[in-house]
């Protein structure tokens, strides 16, 4: 059989997944029509915006998770949403949020090494306009998503 793990984890981090009817309905003592027309209502009104997997990411080759807080230069503060929406396209950005603080952005990376990481921040301070970053490494991965993850 073709192994394509690699195109569907790259799908499934673009929020390529779909609920499990049969089995939400089976937890719930609800029939699956009462489950399927509950979630497509709840994705109308905009409650649910996409679904994602949630990743033993040293098994998918990015166990390395840092959490970067980072200031702008000035020139690049006045419109937030601006850079930010450039720095969401990168592959290796799991999250970013526009902050009030210390701090104008926080990101969460995911790489492959400590290295790759390294080779990040040296690319990202220039093409983002960052004039000062703080990374914060994560030792271990409890929870994810609202999922608790058994490591």
């Amino acid at each position: 059989m073709k192994d394509i793990a690699s195109k569907l984890i790259n799908l499934f981090k673009q929020g390529y997944c779909t609920p499990q009817i049969a089995r939400i309905a089976r937890k719930l003592k609800e029939p699956s029509t009462t489950i399927h027309y509950n979630i497509k209502k709840l994705e109308r009104e905009g409650k649910i915006v996409t679904y994602g997997a949630i990743f033993d990411y040293k098994k998918i080759g990015y166990g390395y998770c840092v959490y970067v807080f980072a200031n702008l230069k000035p020139e690049k503060y006045d419109n937030p949403e601006e850079i930010t929406a450039k720095i969401a396209k990168d592959p290796y950005v799991e999250s970013i949020d526009i902050c009030s603080g210390e701090h104008e952005l926080v990101l969460k990376l995911r790489t492959r090494d400590v290295d790759e990481y390294y080779e990040w921040v040296k690319k990202s301070i220039k093409l983002y306009g960052f004039s000062k970053i703080i990374s914060l490494t994560s030792l271990k991965q409890v929870k994810d998503g609202f999922v608790e993850v058994g490591n």
